[in-house]
């Protein structure tokens, strides 16, 4: 009986479509349904990469994501509506409401966290690859960090205003994110961000989905079939380009894939201190600081300004500033971009 008219069993039945696609069959979707990845970041790219890999039969999908809604990113974030913003809800915990509905047999683990380098490998020490949701380059040198030298594939993937980049990571096969970047992220403040310069949601679509078809080929046993250049897109000019890359990696100057030194794994290099990309505000980490009981800081703040807490954060709006504070002590100080107005905020409301 050849696999086209085969009877699916009732597991496999959702996924009767992408299972006869000659590159994909039966075997490659068992493959995807017993697969374990990690998505650090469900904003833009972050959500489209999860609703199509829920809807793809991928297994287990650990979703990390440090930030909560605000009404706009409705403008691009597939997953979310008004009703998920006015919850008040982190993204990955609103994110993981909405993908079990969507596909109840996936199992989703969703962390509100900051990936860094003291908790990446709780995160990624157990999956088949990493997918890049995030929208700054110091997670994603971590992540580089951490892939290359576990030998993990993952796939980076940018967006501004109509342009975007994506590149799939095979360590010891393709170039490494250090390749492309010997000199590291750069400066903040010399490039344009999605707030200074603004996004358009197709390219993110289209760079999502090229990230999700990388990852299925990837998990699906096809790593063969893996893009090995870079692919980069101008949507509003009307250009779409492949960059052959493999010769930066031959040339063995890489500090992270040839000379093997893990600067952003091991602490050396990061910040536990974060101006976010044109959100005029600043996020504030303590990777040594106790759970903060969230209950208990609301009622000594009620008297003070406007409270919204649930069991994952807490939201305190007063003057012009809004902190919010989740269960691990991090905090995001709305209103300024100053990095000291944030800290003197932080230690005058939560604590020093």
């Amino acid at each position: 009986m050849s696999q086209e008219n085969e009877k699916l069993e009732p597991e496999l039945e959702r996924y009767a479509r992408q299972i006869r696609f000659p590159g994909m069959g039966i075997d490659g979707q068992r493959k995807l349904l017993d697969a374990r990845v990690l998505l650090v970041g469900c904003g833009a790219l972050g959500s489209v990469i999860a609703n199509t890999l829920v809807r793809e039969g991928v297994g287990f999908i650990r979703i990390v994501d440090r930030d909560f809604l605000e009404m706009n990113n409705l403008q691009r974030q597939v997953l979310f509506d008004e009703e998920d913003v006015k919850s008040g809800l982190p993204k990955a915990i609103a994110a993981a409401n909405k993908l079990r509905r969507i596909n109840s047999a996936v199992e989703i683990e969703a962390i509100v966290s900051d990936v860094n380098s003291t908790n990446i490998n709780d995160f990624a020490g157990d999956v088949q690859m990493v997918l890049d949701g995030t929208d700054n380059f110091e997670t994603r040198f971590l992540i580089n960090d951490f892939c290359v030298k576990n030998g993990l594939p993952w796939t980076f993937g940018g967006c501004l205003g109509m342009d975007g980049q994506t590149l799939t990571i095979v360590p010891g096969e393709t170039p490494c994110l250090s390749c492309l970047m010997q000199d590291g992220p750069p400066p903040p403040g010399t490039t344009p961000t999605c707030d200074s310069f603004g996004i358009l949601s197709p390219v993110i679509n289209l760079v999502a989905a090229i990230e999700c078809a990388e990852a299925i080929k990837i998990l699906s046993g096809n790593i063969d079939r893996v893009n090995r250049k870079m692919m980069v897109f101008s949507l509003w000019e009307n250009h779409m380009r492949q960059l052959e890359v493999s010769s930066l990696r031959e040339g063995g100057n890489c500090p992270t894939c040839q000379q093997h030194d893990f600067a952003w794994l091991e602490g050396r290099r990061g910040s536990s201190i974060a101006v976010l990309c044109g959100r005029n505000a600043v996020q504030l980490k303590f990777p040594d600081r106790p759970e903060v009981d969230l209950a208990s800081l609301g009622a000594r703040l009620s008297q003070l300004g406007s409270i919204n807490v649930n069991e994952f954060l807490l939201r305190f709006s007063v003057d012009d500033y809004t902190l919010t504070v989740f269960e691990d002590g991090r905090a995001i100080i709305g209103g300024t971009d100053d990095v000291a107005v944030a800290k003197k905020l932080y230690a005058q409301y939560i604590g020093s």
